[in-house]
């Protein structure tokens, strides 16, 4: 079998997962009625100090509703050039939400990037309705949005009137990282949407994470974009149990990618190994041919995503295969 490191989406739930999927106590989602699924909202919008949360098939979904709750039909939206809001959803926001959005350079973002792109009302102008930052950074590497910087970005949008969304799919890697707890991130945004699927290794799901009255806009939205779900405990056991036991051992995933990263003379912070090549797709096949998997993200940037699959085998293997391809 070859070492697959071409996203942590591709984990399979484990024997014990599965057992808790199994054995769940479900009932009928769209009319509120599964207890494992408002078990796991509860959960969630606890840990982020928020009031409630909405469980949704997907990080797309969950991205896309958050951007609707907070900007309105032809307002604007700010984020960076490599943003997954923008770059790698399809166009949903605009589509969907009629949303404008503009951005600044790619990469984790600065106080100053963002100021200087706010736009008020104004002849001729669209107001900018809400930023959204990424935590962790994809494109960057698995980059973890500093703290300060963050706390300085929700100084801003307060001073402005306007929202601030995170794109938190690996928010969980950026807890374990960095320390910060989970309440504390929650406490800057006004929307989140945070991933199951992905490091934590849930075989579905993501959750919407905001207010009161806002999950309540979510939850119609979500019928709308076809993402009522009814016994749906089944796939929010598998939240629950990677909550209790998928969390922490991140840090394994960072520790591997980190072997992985100076093997390839690359810096990581989190679990994603980021390289530049030539010619990124004829790397990446280079690669199939020694055993190892590579997402191709650019015609020069290939990545390697550390998961609860990968194994110190694999990331030995890996390390010799695409050192000697480099």
């Amino acid at each position: 079998m070859p070492v697959d490191l071409r996203s942590d989406t591709l984990t399979r739930p484990t024997a014990d997962m599965r057992a808790a999927m199994a054995s769940a106590d479900v009932g009928d989602d769209v009319y509120g009625e599964d207890p494992t699924v408002n078990a796991l909202e509860e959960r969630v919008a606890a840990l982020f100090g928020h009031e409630a949360a909405v469980f949704v098939p997907s990080g797309t979904m969950g991205n896309q509703i958050c951007l609707r709750l907070v900007v309105p039909p032809a307002g604007e939206l700010l984020c960076d050039a490599d943003a997954h809001v923008v770059t790698y959803e399809h166009g949903g926001a605009a589509q969907h939400g009629g949303i404008q959005s503009r951005t600044f350079a790619g990469g984790l973002a600065t106080v100053e990037a963002v100021r200087t792109e706010l736009r008020p009302a104004g002849w001729g102008t669209v107001p900018t309705a809400a930023v959204s930052v990424e935590q962790t950074h994809n494109r960057a590497g698995g980059a973890v949005h500093p703290l300060g910087v963050l706390q300085d970005l929700r100084a801003l949008t307060l001073a402005e009137g306007i929202s601030f969304h995170c794109d938190g799919a690996r928010i969980w890697n950026a807890h374990v990282a960095a320390g910060v707890p989970l309440d504390v991130y929650g406490g800057l945004f006004d929307t989140l949407s945070v991933c199951l699927s992905k490091g934590l290794g849930a075989p579905v799901g993501s959750v919407v994470v905001t207010s009161a009255a806002l999950a309540e806009e979510a939850r119609v939205l979500r019928k709308r974009l076809g993402g009522g779900m009814r016994q749906a405990g089944i796939l929010a056991a598998a939240g629950l149990f990677a909550l209790d036991h998928h969390v922490e051992r991140l840090a394994e995933d960072h520790a591997r990618a980190a072997r992985l990263g100076e093997a390839l003379g690359v810096t990581t912070e989190t679990n994603i190994v980021a390289l530049t090549v030539p010619d990124a797709r004829a790397f990446a096949a280079a690669a199939r041919d020694e055993g190892v998997l590579l997402g191709v993200v650019g015609p020069t940037r290939v990545r390697a995503v550390v998961h609860l699959d990968v194994d110190d085998a694999g990331i030995e293997h890996a390390a010799k295969a695409l050192s000697a391809l480099l």
